[in-house]
């Protein structure tokens, strides 16, 4: 698998996975956020995730894939903090703000920056064919969030704080899509720094919340248990999709079609979460789409 992904890439071939790697990773961290948002305390739910994670992926870094290189420990190092970052603003976020309101603009915050850190890292450049994607895929994006904050009737109090804590957390989204490029092009297997992401990543929100977790009532033990593999499963496939996208194809595109997720994030807030929608919300969700095929068409 490793020797099929390596071969693939800077190909046409392998551009190709990449697109649709990033969009599957678009439609999965929708899933990905709406389940944290969802039954328990964002914070609680998030541990039970990267318990599983850590648990299901610490056997296959130990005796599986290849060991990793002695470069790659400052790069861990980095993803580590990072994400740690990343994690606790986006739970303070979802803590204070509504999903359909603050998940549009941590995502309308990432794409710009992560198109800038790639040109920065990599040397990659939009054209302006791509550019007035990015910018049609950002004024949907914001709209819907600016939509949401005007008609949203919960949490109203606390919405402030939360979109400062969303704008926050598309920043750090950014920085480590950019980072975990430059770490997953760095490893000889790929497939090494997904298994050991997924266990260094998955240390420090149980650790920090391990109090929460054994106050947990027995009954719901087991909702949350069930919860928590499932975010796995689905982060598996969301964040080590994305990751493989950056490693086959440019970062930069892959960051602006995973912000499709959007989208479907609207869908799941109202068909699952109960969140009300209407005619100006599907036509700023179309825009979000139609921004994403244009840079797509524009390469």
């Amino acid at each position: 698998m490793s020797g099929w992904v390596v071969s693939l890439e800077g190909t046409a071939q392998g551009q190709a996975v990449a697109v649709i790697l990033a969009l599957s990773a678009a439609v999965l961290h929708a899933l990905f956020g709406a389940l944290q948002k969802g039954r328990f305390d964002p914070w609680v739910t998030r541990a039970a995730i990267d318990l599983w994670a850590f648990s299901l992926m610490l056997p296959v870094a130990l005796f599986i894939v290849p060991w990793p290189e002695a470069h790659m420990w400052p790069i861990f190092a980095g993803v580590f903090v990072i994400h740690a970052l990343y994690k606790s603003l986006q739970a303070m976020a979802y803590s204070r703000g509504a999903y359909t309101v603050v998940y549009p603009v941590v995502r309308g915050t990432a794409p710009l920056f992560a198109v800038i850190g790639a040109g920065l890292l990599f040397g990659e450049r939009f054209n302006a064919g791509q550019w007035a994607g990015v910018a049609l895929l950002s004024s949907g994006i914001y709209g819907l969030a600016i939509y949401n904050l005007r008609t949203i009737t919960v949490a109203r109090e606390t919405l402030v704080p939360a979109l400062g804590l969303a704008v926050l957390t598309g920043a750090c989204v950014a920085l480590y899509t950019t980072f975990d490029a430059y770490g997953i092009r760095a490893s000889a297997d790929p497939f090494t720094f997904l298994a050991w992401f997924f266990v260094i990543d998955g240390l420090f929100i149980p650790l920090i919340v391990w109090g929460r977790l054994r106050a947990l009532p027995a009954s719901q033990r087991f909702g949350l248990a069930r919860r928590g593999l499932l975010g796995a499963v689905i982060a598996f496939g969301s964040f080590g999709g994305i990751m493989l996208a950056t490693r086959l194809g440019h970062v930069g595109q892959a960051a602006v079609l995973r912000e499709t997720s959007t989208v479907f994030a609207a869908l799941i807030g109202w068909l699952v979460l109960g969140e009300s929608t209407g005619p100006r919300r599907v036509f700023l969700m179309a825009l979000i789409a139609a921004g994403a095929v244009v840079v797509q068409l524009a390469a």
